[in-house]
């Protein structure tokens, strides 16, 4: 059975405004492209052009062979999320495209996988060759397309969780594979750069451009710096490193910078290719701190992985990849130093209102409080602390009373102005708005039992879900991200916003949002890179209150 590769985008300039689509089907077992398709659909907002992109591609895909089975790659994480199932459909734009897609292939024929924005660029630049030509009112044509000679290379890949921490364990593996790629034999070439060190997509993407990419050295000496956040992602590496990979996650476990010895990568160039779960083994024991023995790591990415039976000679070698790549893991942030400046949102909940010493519900459906006199001190605190760091460049609210007041206070000691965002209000809680926990159990302990067991339940008499709150969050984040590229931000939000933010950050599942406290007027710091990965720096900071 054939298995093809689609890669879809799709953006808007303006969102809503001028919107086109791309899709590449390619085989997945070579790489090879088998059929672009673009279109100019006029005015549309940024995931409706993502959905058009993905249903062209996967009616490409069934003309080409209609037993084969699929694997979609999209950088959308909402596309991806619910199209897997995991998040509800609400637009009434995306729900009959979504259905079309889910209608093309049987069921069980397709699976989605996430992706980064920059491994994305073919898919990218078909997109806004389709709009380009729109705009001198013309047609795409696949004859004239230049997008696949400026794309990246594939890489052929196995499916894994989308999200924030699965996207980690890709920057590994392509950071990794570009090293030994430049380390062999044939020396430095532009092919050794991966996929995220192509350069930034156009600037014509809208609101869609990307802001600053990963970039490996192109030279014998190179130093690879890693992200690495964990993932179960399975890609084809270059060849049976597992050992040093595995020294690498020793050093960096047991709290050194790691001398790495590299005695099998000096032999990868001459041996064949092989599917590696060893480095994305090493992001994780860089996370966990878990003591990694370097022989049993080895053992068992030798036993998980089809390996090369070529007698190279094992020449020593220290190679100061490996050193950067443990100091990346250990250094706080885990952030390459060519990343750039992240996106830094400095998140502020709202001080107390005269329903937060008393645990009430208090969403965006209920009474709309304003800040009690505690909260307004508590305000002030906050704001003579952000004054004294300096750091913040902006200030955006959640439209509520509360936050609007809290953001207030401490915009005006800053000098600065307040945004307005609705994707930073409160969860809508429905008929428990102003009830107490124990209230809620006991007027409605069905609904109660539900909601806690389940993201998708939603809060008695039509509030909004956390499922749906996650949603609208992601959507937010990505949207303040590329507006705020390289700046620090004051975000003034709520409790399940804050969390959610974190959670996504995290990769943690939805139960992680009872795990967490968050105090009237805390602190919580989540810095967004260019390659889509994110770094939680705080959590809860109260200490400028007491």
């Amino acid at each position: 059975m054939r298995e093809f590769i689609v890669e879809a985008d799709g953006g808007s300039r303006g969102n809503p405004g001028p919107a086109g689509y791309g899709a590449v089907v390619s085989d997945a077992e070579t790489g090879e492209t088998l059929r672009e398709t673009a279109e100019y659909i006029g005015v549309a907002t940024n995931n409706v052009a993502e959905y058009r992109g993905l249903l062209a591609g996967l009616r490409a895909a069934f003309a080409l062979d209609p037993a084969a089975t699929v694997h979609v790659r999209m950088d959308s994480k909402l596309v991806i999320e619910q199209m897997s199932g995991r998040w509800k459909i609400k637009h009434p734009d995306m729900k009959p495209l979504a259905a079309q897609a889910a209608r093309v292939f049987p069921p069980g024929q397709v699976t989605y996988e996430w992706m980064p924005r920059a491994q994305n660029k073919h898919a990218d630049r078909l997109a806004n060759e389709a709009m380009d030509a729109g705009a001198r009112g013309e047609r795409w044509s696949e004859a004239a397309s230049t997008a696949e000679l400026h794309a990246a290379p594939r890489v052929a890949a196995t499916p894994e969780p989308p999200g924030d921490a699965a996207a980690g364990a890709a920057r590994v593996r392509d950071a990794l594979a570009a090293g030994r790629a430049a380390a062999g034999p044939a020396g430095p070439g532009p092919d050794a750069v991966p996929a995220s060190a192509r350069g930034a997509t156009s600037p014509s993407s809208g609101d869609r451009a990307r802001t600053g990419e990963a970039r490996a050295g192109a030279d014998a000496g190179t130093q690879v710096e890693v992200d690495a956040e964990t993932g179960k992602h399975v890609t084809a590496v270059r060849p049976a490193e597992a050992a040093a990979d595995a020294r690498a996650a020793q050093a960096v476990a047991e709290g050194g910078i790691a001398r790495a010895d590299a005695d099998v990568r000096a032999a990868a160039a001459e041996t064949p290719v092989v599917r590696a779960e060893a480095d994305v083994r090493a992001a994780k024991a860089g996370a966990s701190g878990e003591n990694a023995d370097a022989d049993t790591r080895a053992a068992k990415a030798g036993a998980d992985t089809r390996a090369a039976k070529a007698g190279a000679d094992t020449r020593a070698a220290k190679v100061d990849a490996d050193t950067r790549a443990a100091q990346a893991v250990a250094a706080p942030g885990w952030a390459p130093a060519d990343m750039g400046a992240p996106a830094t949102f400095v998140l502020l909940r709202h001080g107390e209102t005269p329903l937060t010493p008393q645990k009430r519900f208090s969403g965006s459906g209920g009474t709309d409080p304003s800040l009690s006199d505690t909260g307004r001190e508590q305000a002030e605190r906050a704001a003579a602390m952000l004054a004294r760091r300096g750091t913040i460049q902006a200030v955006v609210s959640s439209p509520l009373a509360r936050t609007r007041e809290t953001a207030g206070i401490v915009a005006a000691r800053l000098g600065l102005d307040v945004g307005i965002d609705d994707g930073l209000r409160e969860t809508d809680f429905g008929a428990w708005e102003g009830l107490t926990f124990a209230e809620v159990r006991e007027r409605h302990p069905d609904d109660l039992n539900a909601w806690l067991a389940s993201p998708d339940a939603e809060p008695t008499g039509g509030g909004e879900s956390f499922a749906a709150t996650a949603t609208r969050l992601a959507a937010t984040r990505d949207k303040l991200v590329a507006a705020h590229a390289g700046r620090t931000v004051l975000l003034v939000t709520h409790v399940t916003p804050i969390k959610t933010l974190v959670r996504l950050a995290l990769g943690a599942p939805p139960e992680s949002l009872f795990r967490m406290e968050l105090s009237a007027a805390s602190l919580s710091v989540v810095a967004y890179y260019a390659d889509g990965n994110a770094s939680v720096r705080l959590l809860n900071d109260t200490s400028y209150l007491r």
